[in-house]
């Protein structure tokens, strides 16, 4: 991905709270039989015994994920192969009526993470604790984000009759980058502008990119 300058993330942090936020991830690897790449959108999580700061940046992170196991995706899949995993964060379109100044064109601010890495499927005998370990976490993430800290205990039954077409992966990143481009080629007055677009707006969408922008150095 192509990042210019201006855009780049201003921490680490940035990363891996976009991944944190927006982790539904789309999966790109190669292996189609016609050549073409495949292309799976999934749900990703952060290794939950080692998440946490990150000095370095997203390389070494291990990150979790699953899919079905009916996808062709699946099938092609080969462990150590390489893949990438993109996620998506908040995004804006922008209107040049909100520069208040001619000549301008308008943009999309948007924010995104792309992670480069090598893929391990998770294969057991039979579909078992490993995979139920990465169900479980996914549920448990997802329910302290997004939910109501959901109590799965009674559909852990459940959970183990439908394992059989889940396929669970480990993804290991060796490099990743992100694009924060939240209109910081404009001067601070219509910088300052766009931000107040996207705040009043009533789309949640667009009131997270601008929290974001008003965390800009």
């Amino acid at each position: 991905m192509f990042v210019p300058p201006p855009y780049r993330e201003p921490e680490n942090s940035w990363l891996l709270d976009l991944i944190r936020t927006s982790p539904l991830a789309l999966m790109v690897s190669n292996g189609a039989r016609d050549g073409s790449p495949f292309a799976t959108h999934l749900p990703v999580i952060l290794d939950p015994e080692t998440d946490g700061p990150h000095a370095g940046g997203l390389s070494g992170t291990t990150l979790y994920g699953h899919m079905n196991r009916a996808n062709p995706h699946w099938a092609a899949l080969e462990t150590g192969s390489p893949a990438l995993l993109t996620f998506a964060g908040p995004h804006a379109y922008v209107s040049p009526t909100v520069y208040e100044k001619t000549p301008a064109a308008p943009t999309w601010d948007f924010t995104s993470v792309h992670a480069h890495g090598t893929l391990e499927k998770i294969e057991e005998d039979a579909p078992g604790e490993q995979t139920l370990h990465v169900v479980t976490s996914t549920v448990l993430a997802f329910e302290k984000e997004f939910g109501a800290d959901w109590d799965m205990t009674e559909s852990l039954s459940y959970f183990r009759q439908i394992l059989p077409g889940v396929g669970a992966f480990r993804f290991t990143v060796t490099g990743a980058n992100g694009m924060f481009k939240l209109s910081q080629e404009q001067g601070r007055e219509v910088r300052e502008r766009v931000h107040r677009s996207f705040a009043e707006r009533g789309c949640t969408r667009h009131r997270a990119t601008a929290e974001l922008m008003s965390r800009l150095p």
